[in-house]
């Protein structure tokens, strides 16, 4: 089932395009994670489809109607998205963070009635950081502070979420808690995940479908089988990969790589030897 699905994208900041004519669809209930080489247009999409920057030509699609033209807050409860970089929530405790959240759903005042406080433990709760509550943000963990953020999506109560990047700057051991945090929202509530990760082996291991991109295109979108591939990867990311199997998932995985010679590296490449300038040059 498809829910969510762009029509003939062009992105664009001025005169360059960034994405060109894509078309692409996001599997509803399933984990979805978007690769390829910095700036091939990954983030731009995301933000694209979330309403953050807007298309030049071309359509994003729910359910039909085009997000373009839906009201706000409607689309606010529809979608969520954790940016790569939230802003600075500095003197701000979790429980304050999660309840922005609550936003589209505000009316009036923008107090916050039994219900919305009912959601935000709720987030918390998930997330494990309900006993984060009342903790500044800023002196929580790399890892704890990013399930803080989560917790502001999922207080959204939409049935779609997007990460920008969810595990850059964690530790090993953070990046795996998120990734599993965001599987088990999947699994347990039926929530559609669609995520930007660097990471190779982690789309492969947590994404149920793959979209590979290189300059503004799709090279390649399904299973982690069809997309974790030699052939994709070289082109790609200009890579020669060998592909195994993760002993504990099954799932394919990038055992090791070289660069291609002739595209970062250039065995006859002449190095240039500049005269050493003297003292009184």
């Amino acid at each position: 089932m498809v829910r969510l699905y762009t029509k003939d994208l062009n992105i664009g900041y001025g005169e360059q395009l960034i994405v060109k004519n894509l078309s692409v669809q996001i599997p509803d209930r399933k984990v979805t994670a978007i690769i390829g080489s910095n700036g091939c247009g990954k983030s731009t999409l995301l933000k694209t489809i979330t309403r953050i920057i807007s298309q030049q030509s071309g359509a994003v699609l729910l359910d039909g109607k085009n997000i373009s033209e839906e009201n706000t807050k409607t689309l606010a409860t529809k979608m969520a998205i954790l940016p790569q970089s939230p802003e600075s929530a500095s003197g701000l405790t979790a429980g304050e963070i999660v309840s922005y959240g609550r936003f589209p759903y505000q009316k009036g005042f923008g107090r916050l009635t039994r219900r919305d406080m009912d959601v935000i433990d709720w987030a918390l709760e998930v997330t494990g950081t309900i006993d984060f509550k009342f903790h500044p943000v800023d002196a929580l963990s790399g890892g704890q502070r990013q399930r803080v953020w989560i917790a502001m999506a999922l207080a959204q109560e939409t049935d779609i979420i997007f990460l920008d990047e969810p595990t850059t700057y964690l530790d090993m051991a953070h990046q795996l808690e998120v990734l599993e945090l965001l599987q088990k929202l999947n699994i347990e509530q039926g929530r559609t995940i669609v995520m930007v990760l660097h990471d190779l082996n982690q789309a492969a291991r947590f994404a149920d479908y793959m979209i590979a991109m290189k300059n503004g295109h799709i090279v390649k979108a399904g299973n982690g089988q069809e997309v974790m591939t030699r052939d994709v990867l070289k082109e790609v990311f200009q890579i020669d990969a060998e592909i195994g199997r993760d002993p504990r998932t099954n799932k394919p995985m990038c055992l090791t790589y070289n660069l291609l010679k002739g595209v970062y590296q250039n065995e006859k490449a002449i190095i240039p030897v500049y005269p050493a300038l003297s003292v009184n040059s």
